[in-house]
């Protein structure tokens, strides 16, 4: 793969009524490169009267031409945004790559095709919907009219930018509703890029706006507080989640969350450890372990455990650490100074708590600059380590063995997360048993990140709220209506 080191970062603007604009005070805060520490341009600084605008915008094109267009019209806007993300692939991977420190190739391997899909799939699931229709015997039939629910207010992760964003827009748009976004502040482009294309594919003026800035006290807090926004969607970690739901409570918004994860990977020793590993390797540490699905919490049955630890440190080592533009880089840096100051004081957690760290910890040798930090794996640690308990959200496991399937069963659902499992088995009965008491809202068996998007996402406990995910998807961005008519 050759990587287009040509692209150049951008100044990243507000995008309200279908028009890049600057924020009323002029104020900007900077973007900085991750893994060079270097600035790459200003990003619009915005707050509430942005937002207002932003508002106020869609609002009005919920009642403009956007409301009459036909669904075959609006499944045909979303084709073309897709399209156009596709067209764009090798730019979009650039500019993602910079405001991440993800290598450029994972970007245009996985990032942004799934961008360009999200829309694919929903242009096409929504004109596959029916309705719900009941005959009550000869008195009357009841059918279900659904509505868009309105302003949408969409606020996103930094991990997988534009993934992420065009997973909730794509659905948010096709059932017509219109939209303010907030781009995590670590990560504006790909989103500043998306209005764009969005314009480019035919939606009208004031459907999609997009307001840069922050969260307490900024844009994040004026989209949650505004009373004429009908709806929050919102990916991140639980303490912001609870925060958005305390400021939505006044206006009984409806709530759409994605939060965090602790999530166990249970491995039995009938599995076939050669696949377990090659698939383990992925799920620790993909995306520099910046992933709200990574298995971070492994349990290997005892029998099995030295020789999965021998094994998996073997192939974590050979794992290439540095610059996202060398197309032959596994791991990147981390997003930026504060999150990678955090996931290293876990790995000193971790050694307060009498871990073995069997490789990485520390700062890859000859990379003086950037946010790096060698994959790592732990051992050793009690149930109630930290490390154990919270997540970490970097490139960082910890390998655990067990005794019996009561017993890892009981370990895995010991936390306040509940966004997804990993389960390996050959033996069909366990499979099921085991799927069954895990409490996560994705249980995987003998694979990971297998995704079909038509399926239920989301998770329970402190990893969210509702699912997403084809005809869920279509609930949370549409009010239905039941009408009753009597024969």
């Amino acid at each position: 793969m050759t990587v287009d080191t040509k692209v150049k970062a951008i100044h990243c603007s507000h995008f309200i009524n279908g028009q890049y604009v600057d924020s009323q005070n002029k104020e900007t805060f900077d973007n900085v490169n991750p893994a060079t520490e270097e600035i790459l341009g200003k990003v619009a600084l915005g707050g509430k009267t942005e937002v207002d605008y932003a508002v106020a915008a869609a609002r009005r094109a919920l009642d403009g031409p956007w409301k009459k267009i036909t669904l075959q019209e609006r499944s045909k806007i979303l084709r073309r945004i897709g399209d156009l993300i596709v067209e764009r692939v090798d730019e979009l991977a650039q500019l993602e790559s910079m405001d991440t420190g993800k290598p450029v190739a994972l970007a245009k391997k996985i990032d942004i095709p799934r961008a360009a899909y999200n829309f694919h799939f929903f242009a096409d699931y929504i004109t596959s919907v029916g309705t719900d229709a009941y005959q009550q015997d000869d008195q009357a039939i009841h059918y279900a009219y659904r509505r868009p629910v309105g302003v949408v207010g969409i606020i996103k992760p930094w991990n997988l930018p534009l993934l992420l964003l065009t997973w909730k827009l794509a659905p948010c748009l096709g059932m017509g509703n219109t939209a303010v976004i907030k781009p995590a502040e670590w990560t504006p482009m790909t989103a500043t890029v998306l209005m764009e294309i969005c314009k480019e594919a035919g939606v009208p003026d004031g459907v999609v706006n997009l307001v840069h800035g922050f969260g307490p006290n900024s844009a994040g807090s004026a989209i949650s507080e505004h009373p004429d926004v009908d709806a929050i969607s919102f990916i991140g970690e639980p303490g912001t989640g609870a925060a958005i739901m305390k400021a939505g409570a006044d206006n009984l918004k409806k709530l759409s969350f994605e939060l965090g994860g602790k999530n166990p990977n249970i491995i039995f020793g009938d599995a076939d450890l050669d696949e377990v590993i090659d698939t383990t390797i992925k799920s620790s540490f993909i995306n520099q372990g910046e992933v709200c699905l990574c298995g971070s919490r492994i349990y290997v049955e005892r029998h099995a455990f030295q020789e999965f630890l021998e094994k998996f440190v073997a192939r974590t080592k050979e794992l290439r650490v540095g610059d996202p533009n060398n197309p032959n880089t596994d791991v990147g840096a981390l997003v930026s100074k504060e999150h990678y100051d955090r996931v290293n004081r876990y790995v000193e957690i971790a050694k307060e708590d009498g871990g073995t760290i069997h490789t990485g910890g520390k700062r890859p040798e000859g990379i003086e600059k950037g946010y790096y930090l060698e994959p790592t794996i732990i051992t050793g640690l009690e149930r109630n380590s930290r490390c154990i308990k919270e997540e970490i959200f970097g490139p960082v496991v910890t390998i655990t063995p067990f005794d019996m399937e009561e017993e890892v069963i009981m370990q895995a659902n010991d936390t306040h997360y509940g966004l997804s499992a990993t389960l390996w088995t050959n033996d069909l009965r366990r499979a099921h048993r085991v799927s069954h008491q895990l409490e996560a809202g994705i249980i995987w068996v003998n694979t990971w990140f297998l995704r079909d998007l038509r399926t239920p996402f989301g998770g329970m406990k402190h990893s969210g709220i509702g699912r997403t995910g084809g005809m869920h998807s279509l609930d949370f961005y549409t009010e239905q209506s039941n009408i009753t008519i009597k024969l």
